[in-house]
């Protein structure tokens, strides 16, 4: 009977551990925020590639919490516009911050 109590708590203290090591803090992703950044990131990436008037080669995409981040130069504001504009429509994205620069 003690040695299951002493094993039941030393459980609870390792998955106790366990979560709080995968836990999301202001600077740091969980795993299943870095997963969904992960994908996040590939499909503003697609959606990028996709646009025929983008060079998607020159727009490098970071995604952090739901917020991607573009940067990159490109030719014209009208380039960095349609981008922002591609990349808000991507399901999961909460919101676009735009680093790009023109050449």
């Amino acid at each position: 009977m003690k040695h299951s109590k002493i094993f039941s708590a030393f459980i609870l203290i390792i998955l106790t551990t366990f979560f709080l090591g995968c836990a999301s803090t202001a600077k740091q992703e969980g795993t299943g925020e870095y997963v969904d950044d992960t994908v996040i990131t590939t499909k503003v990436k697609a959606a990028i590639l996709d646009e025929p008037s983008l060079k998607s080669a020159e727009i490098n995409v970071e995604t952090f919490k739901g917020v991607v981040q573009l940067s990159g130069f490109v030719n014209s504001q009208g380039d960095i516009n349609k981008a922002v504009e591609v990349s808000r429509r991507v399901s999961g994205v909460k919101s676009v911050k735009n680093s790009m620069r023109l050449k």
